[in-house]
Parts: C-alpha cells; sequence; structure tokens
C-alpha cells in the first residue's frame, strides 16, 4: 500500500512544464524545490496499470525521494544511461527501445525545448545501439559511438555528432566498429574504440564539417577499448587483450602531441580504469579461464571465476598492487572522498546460496587498506555516483537503487521516515542510472 500511494503522489505532482534549455545555475525555482538533486533514470514507474517513463529526483542531501518526477512519456521511451553536460546544466537520456536520446533541462526539470517555443525538443534517432556517449565542453553537441551504424560502401559503425540546440544529428562520423568514446580534457580529440581492432580513431571536433577529414589512427596497441586521460597530454590506454581476441592484456602510455606510445605494463586485465591523483585502476577479467581453474582461489566465494583489480604508479607505471574482484564486463567506476573505489560490470557470476553466499557485479576496494567488499546484492550495476561531501554513494544494481554507507562499505541504515526506509531510498520502477545534477 506504501508503494502505491507513494506511486500516486508522485503522479499527481510529476513535472511536465516544456520550456527551454538553461543551466542549473539559473535563478529559475525547480519544480522539486531541491538544491542539490540526483537523478534516477525509471522505465517502469506504476501509472494507472500501465508504465510511466521518468527520472525520478532524489534529495541528495537527506536521501529523499522527491514527490516531483520528470515525465519523459514519448513513444516507448525506455530511460536507461545517462550523461551530464560539463556546465550541469542538460542530461541525456538513452533508451535502448527505438535507440534514442532525449534532452533534458536540470533546471526546468522537464525535457527542453527550442530556445523562444514551447515545443519540446524531439528525441535524437540514433542509427543503432550506443553504451557509450557524452557532451563537449561548449555544452551544445554529444557524440555517440554506434557499432552497427550502416555506412554506405564501408563495415558498420559510426560515431554520430549530435546538436543538442535543435536535437539532431548534424554529422555521422564512420569509424567502423566504434563502441566506445572518450574525449580529452580540453575536447580537442575525441579517442574512438572499435571491436575486433589494434587501432584507435582519433577524431578532431573543429575539422567536423569542414573539407579536412577529421580522422587520424593511432596503431600499436592490443585491442584497445578505453582511455584515461591525464591532462591533455597524456593518455593510458587500456588494452583488452586476449579476451577482446588480441594477446595480452596492458596499459600503453600515449604522448598525445607525438602520437606515440611510449611504454606499455602489462596487467592481469584490462577493461575500464580510473585515475585518481598519480594512481591509476585498473580493472578486468581474464578469460579464457581453464577448465578446472579456480580464478577465485585465496577468497571467500563459491564464485570460481573472479576478475582482476590492478593499481598502477603513473610516474613508474609499475603495478604497486592487485586484488581480486567479482568478473564479468566492467565499465562502471567511481572513488570517494574517502578512499572507497566502486566498481561495477555487468554479466557477472552470480551466486545466490539460500541462508549463504549473496554475491552480484559491485565490488568496493578500500584504496587505503587494499581489502575486498563484494556486498551481498545481486545483479549487474548499471549506475554509481558518489554524494559529494559525504560518505554516500547511489548505486543501481539490478533495478534496485541503493544507498551505501563509505565507512562501513554497507547499506546505510538510519532512522525510518515517511520517504526514508531505514536510510534507503524506495524507487517503485526500475533503478537503471543515476546521475547527481547539481
Amino acid at each position: 500500500m506504501k508503494r502505491i500511494l507513494i506511486s500516486l503522489a508522485l503522479l499527481v505532482t510529476a513535472s511536465v512544464t516544456i520550456v527551454c534549455c538553461g543551466s542549473s545555475k539559473s535563478s529559475t525555482v525547480k519544480p522539486s524545490r531541491l538544491r542539490f538533486r540526483a537523478f534516477v533514470s525509471n522505465p517502469l514507474l506504476p501509472s494507472g496499470g500501465a508504465n510511466m517513463p521518468v527520472l525520478n529526483i532524489v534529495d541528495a542531501l537527506q536521501d529523499q525521494l522527491s514527490l516531483s518526477v520528470i515525465s519523459l512519456a514519448s513513444g516507448s521511451t525506455q530511460p536507461g544511461m545517462m550523461a551530464l553536460s560539463p556546465d550541469l546544466g542538460l542530461t541525456l537520456v538513452y533508451s535502448a527501445t527505438g535507440n534514442t536520446i532525449l534532452i533534458v533541462d536540470n533546471t526546468t526539470e522537464s525535457v527542453a525545448s527550442l530556445a523562444g517555443s514551447t515545443a519540446p525538443l524531439p528525441a535524437i534517432n540514433l542509427p543503432g545501439f550506443t553504451e557509450s556517449f557524452f557532451v563537449d565542453q561548449f555544452n551544445s553537441t554529444a557524440y555517440a559511438a554506434v557499432p552497427a551504424a550502416s555506412v554506405i560502401g564501408q563495415a558498420p559503425g559510426a560515431v554520430e555528432v549530435m546538436n543538442l540546440l535543435n536535437g539532431s544529428i548534424s554529422a555521422s562520423i564512420p569509424v567502423p566498429g566504434a563502441h566506445f568514446v572518450v574525449p580529452s580534457p580540453d575536447g580537442s580529440r575525441i579517442l574512438v574504440f572499435s571491436d575486433n581492432s589494434d587501432t584507435v580513431t582519433v577524431i578532431s571536433p573543429s575539422l567536423v564539417g569542414t573539407h579536412t577529414d577529421p580522422r587520424s589512427y593511432l596503431t600499436g596497441f592490443d585491442r584497445p577499448v578505453w582511455a584515461v586521460f591525464n591532462g591533455a597530454s597524456t593518455a593510458y590506454i587500456l588494452n583488452c587483450g586476449l579476451p577482446c581476441g588480441g594477446t595480452a592484456a596492458g596499459v600503453s602510455v600515449l604522448d598525445i602531441p607525438s602520437s606515440t606510445i611510449t611504454s606499455t605494463t602489462p596487467v592481469s586485465a584490462a577493461s575500464y580504469g580510473l585515475l585518481n591523483g598519480s594512481t591509476l585502476y585498473v580493472a578486468g577479467t581474464p578469460t579464457p579461464v581453464p577448465t578446472g581453474t579456480n580464478t577465485c582461489a585465496g577468497t571467500p566465494t563459491s564464485a570460481r571465476t573472479c576478475g582482476r583489480l590492478s593499481v598502477l604508479n603513473t610516474g613508474s607505471m609499475t603495478v604497486t598492487g592487485t586484488a581480486i574482484i567479482t568478473d564479468g564486463r566492467q565499465n562502471r567506476m567511481q572513488i570517494t572522498q574517502d578512499g572507497q573505489l566502486f566498481i561495477g560490470a555487468h554479466s557477472c557470476t552470480g551466486v545466490n546460496i539460500p541462508g549463504g553466499e549473496v554475491r552480484g557485479c559491485l565490488t568496493i576496494f578500500n584504496t587505503i587498506a587494499s581489502t575486498v567488499v563484494i556486498p551481498p546484492q545481486l545483479g549487474d550495476v548499471t549506475g554509481i555516483q558518489p554524494i559529494t561531501d559525504r560518505n554516500v554513494v547511489y548505486v543501481c544494481q539490478n533495478g534496485i537503487f541503493a544507498i551505501y554507507d563509505t565507512t562501513t562499505d554497507m547499506l546505510q541504515v538510519l532512522p525510518t521516515n515517511s520517504l526514508n526506509n531505514n536510510g534507503q531510498v524506495d524507487i517503485v520502477g526500475d533503478a537503471v542510472d543515476v546521475k547527481l545534477v547539481d
């Protein structure tokens, strides 16, 4: 009954006003009246016997669910992965159903519209699935890697350039198998990583739309899948190696001005990474695993397949530590102010023993004590968001929104109130992704 009443209250107070694009720093009063917010994508909020696609709004100061929601009712929209503009003015919301991206104005908490118009910006239709997109430093253009995009006369794959001012695709840059895009901090380059390739494609945004090809190519890698920039002149390229059809996993140091690889450090596995000061954290899952091998040996788990975390000193480019983590494809990583590294994956080996071990795709690594906690929560991790200046992390896992206390690496427990279920926020539906927008 409590869930039903909360759902009805959310729908009654849902914010559906359509206004023009703006910045989160605007003096416009937000419908939710919250000053520190997190958005949670939810395609399945119950509504009159059906489901309503929304962004739930969470008060990130009090860990309470707002009675306002952002309505995304637009055809078959199923909000999932999100990306923020650098100025926090816009949230891009991807729907795998229809492969569309909606643009949300964070200040007005509604679908954005053209300046001077009451008509909402249309959903941007991508030519296929994406799991990698971002907004540029000017907050007006976005880029998405679409590996199956049809290209006449070439193998499928392209980077789609989106105009966020009018809700359209302004250019399509052919890159066969383009799967992941990572921009440099200054926005001068975009590194594109393609499936089954040892080459990194570099796109120069300033050349898009000119008579000069914006693409250039870097070789000498071993199935590169991701990059972590250290300023605008250095990038650490993560080589997936054997699991992706190559030879060996490693981290290559790329000097951007000279386009040269200065060194490569072998690691156990590499699919995702994060730089914190002079320490680079690299996570991955070594595969294939020989029959009968237990890659989780030495840890208290009944799972027999595990992933690896490598800790590298970027000054010497040496591995200074390792840890055994959950397996699967690691594609989420965030670090908190008190040094807790949250690592999320999908397609991991789940364990659910009645009365015994339960584990899914989330790992918490204590960077100070070098210890590992794997919370007893099942399923893929689809969103991780540390909350600024608090010992709290919001996590979306298996459709459930969870709040972790980083001082205990456990679910937060607080006295219960009407909108705070014992320290947790009860989001009815399916919590997919979470972003802090203030």
